[in-house]
């Protein structure tokens, strides 16, 4: 396991990241993720943690706060030192109340109600305050590392929320602040806003990146390598469509998240291309079509650290040796080329003019 300083921080983070979406789902999409109960868990999180990962994600949303709840109590069962991890969550979303089976009428009625009070989601003061509080409850902790906001709010002002987030990191219960879902105009901006009110800045972006969706490479990379932003890739494997167990024009497994929740989108004409490119490079080094696709998404220079899920310690164990494996330059060759993203305006403008000045130096 490698490690990399996050954006242009101090603070060290392991290479690959457990995320743990896959926590605690009982309900709605998040028994399609995932519904591993406390034991399964907290055995992931000690193995990830014995194989070097000293990084893992949550977000308040994950299984109504039952992800939350369940990571800080793996980390208590498995008597992790809290000063030797790092503890990332993210706020934007509705949490959603959970009854039991036998709930009564009336507290199904108010469950239903509160899904539509207006203050109990999006990036408001108000809501931030009250979101970094209820993770800290359900992770029984005072403190998170990594503070991410997780999507867009059309309603609050960025410099509300930039000044609420530097709020928050002052008060102690955040170390430092990320975002997820972002477009590059925004980040700007509002790390702009940051500079001018000497706040605490964004210094990570956590997005959708994959061999077969590169689309991150177009906006947000370039922003990444200029600003000195940490880039952590979330679903790497496209869902389970990189994993190799899905073929073109077949069906993949029943048992596949795929099956019932087909997130995040991807073109899938492309993907198989990247599928079958892999597969020879697998088999030449012996590892499975996951572990490439990881390690390709490892060789990018811009990216920090990768968010990998797992349900089983077996799909775990999997997933980690993806850090041993390192592909020659004719592989990444290879997998550059069949993934490589369509030409887009401007980009193909910029290539045209920018030829006659890149040759006059080197």
């Amino acid at each position: 396991m490698k490690y990399k300083t996050l954006g242009r921080t101090g603070l060290v983070v392991s290479e690959m990241c457990l995320g743990t979406m896959t926590f605690g789902g009982s309900g709605g999409i998040w028994s399609a993720i995932g519904g591993q109960d406390q034991d399964t868990a907290s055995n992931l999180v000690r193995q990830a943690f014995d194989a070097g990962i000293n990084f893992f994600d949550t977000a308040d949303v994950y299984a109504n706060g039952i992800s939350e709840h369940m990571l800080g109590q793996a980390v208590i069962d498995k008597g992790l030192r809290r000063d030797e991890i790092v503890i990332a969550t993210k706020a934007h979303g509705r949490v959603q109340d959970l009854l039991p089976p036998d709930a009564s009428p009336h507290a199904e009625a108010e469950a239903k109600r509160r899904q539509t009070t207006r203050n109990i989601s999006g990036l408001s003061r108000k809501h931030l305050f009250d979101a970094i509080d209820a993770s800290l409850r359900r992770l029984k902790m005072d403190h998170v590392d990594l503070y991410q906001i997780h999507g867009y709010d059309p309603l609050t002002p960025l410099e509300e929320v930039m000044d609420s987030l530097n709020d928050i990191v002052r008060s102690g219960r955040v170390r430092y602040i990320g975002l997820c879902n972002r477009a590059a105009w925004e980040t700007a901006k509002a790390n702009g806003i940051a500079e001018r009110h000497n706040y605490a800045r964004f210094e990570s972006m956590q997005m959708y990146y994959t061999l077969a969706s590169r689309d991150l490479e177009r906006e947000v990379v370039p922003l990444a390598m200029s600003e000195k932003l940490a880039i952590l890739p979330w679903s790497p494997l496209a869902g389970g469509l990189l994993s190799g167990k899905f073929k073109r024009n077949q069906a993949g497994p029943n048992n596949a998240r795929r099956a019932s929740f087909d997130f995040p989108p991807v073109n899938k004409e492309r993907l198989f291309d990247c599928v079958e490119a892999m597969e020879p490079i697998a088999a030449a080094h012996q590892v499975s079509v996951a572990q490439v696709a990881l390690a390709w998404l490892l060789h990018r220079p811009w990216v920090t650290s990768v968010i990998i899920g797992a349900k089983t310690e077996e799909q775990l164990s999997d997933n980690l040796g993806a850090v041993s494996v390192r592909l020659s330059a004719d592989e990444l060759a290879t997998l550059d080329k069949v993934s490589a993203l369509p030409p887009e305006y401007p980009g193909w403008m910029f290539e045209v003019q920018g030829r006659d000045r890149a040759s006059s130096v080197g």
